[in-house]
């Protein structure tokens, strides 16, 4: 097991553990519980949700190369009994407003950091500190099968930029275990985002012998994402997931895009989780 693997796994379950995270979780109409109020805010029926993720995805962003890794799952959240859809895709997220159409509230990313032990293409540019993205999430469900979601995150650490996610999802339960869903997705950024991950400043240009590069902003990728979740058990979840996106904008252009990278971006992964029921 690699350091930086261990940094990874530490990391995400600082984060983890510092962040309520009220996920919505996939359950059956028979596997839903209320959740009474009690005197206090936290008082009723919660669940601590523990797993792991394996996938494949590119070494860095914009890399034409791909690596195998793992990561940590945990999710807190509040039993409830209606049935929502989450995707994969989601960050972290901590809802206040929830009309059972539209949902709100705060949304935060774990950023692993960048050097050039990730690969030698990135040799010669200035390495990307570990950090996290912190901002907010709206939600809305304009049919019974189908969630828009944004997220809006601000840097912190590992870059000063901004970043929104864009995603529509379609879903469908086959069966009462076994749902698929899919949609398109779209990342915007500041110009401080681009020019962390996609600049190439004079002395990197010396140093890597990429051409020097100023990025803007907007526009940072398109693409599409799908998944499917089976309950193998009341207490277990499994998925299987892929997204794939093409760079655009001040991404694609980017000198390390063109001459060592490449604009075409894709993840697969499994995941498979258990539930812990409690009360409070």
């Amino acid at each position: 097991m690699s350091i930086r693997f261990i940094a990874a796994l530490s990391s995400a379950l600082i984060f983890a553990g510092s962040t309520v995270v009220f996920a919505d979780e996939y359950y059956t109409d028979n596997q839903t519980t209320s959740s009474p109020r009690g005197e206090h805010w936290w008082s009723g029926d919660w669940y601590l949700t523990l797993g792991a993720k394996g996938f494949v995805a590119p070494r860095y962003e914009g890399a034409k190369d791909f690596l195998l890794r793992a990561a940590p799952v945990i999710s807190l959240g509040r039993a409830g009994s209606s049935v929502r859809f989450s995707s994969l895709n989601d960050n972290a997220s901590l809802g206040f407003v929830d009309t059972g159409v539209f949902r709100a509230g705060l949304t935060g990313k774990l950023i692993t950091g960048r050097d050039d032990g990730d690969s030698d293409d990135l040799k010669g540019l200035n390495d990307v500190d570990w950090g996290v993205e912190l901002g907010g999430f709206a939600e809305f469900y304009p049919t019974d099968n189908i969630r828009g979601r944004v997220e809006v995150r601000r840097g912190i650490g590992a870059h000063d930029g901004v970043v929104a996610d864009v995603a529509i999802d379609a879903f469908q339960d086959l069966t009462q275990t076994v749902r698929v869903s899919a949609g398109p997705r779209a990342t915007f950024a500041t110009k401080d985002y681009f020019k962390e991950y996609y600049g190439v400043n004079a002395s990197e240009s010396a140093a890597s012998g990429l051409a020097q590069y100023s990025p803007g902003g907007g526009l940072k990728s398109l693409g599409v994402g799908g998944q499917i979740t089976w309950q193998t058990t009341e207490k277990i979840t499994t998925s299987a997931y892929a997204e794939y996106s093409r760079l655009m904008g001040s991404a694609a252009d980017s000198s390390l895009v063109k001459e060592r990278g490449s604009a075409n971006q894709a993840t697969f992964g499994v995941q498979a989780t258990y539930r812990f029921d409690f009360s409070l």
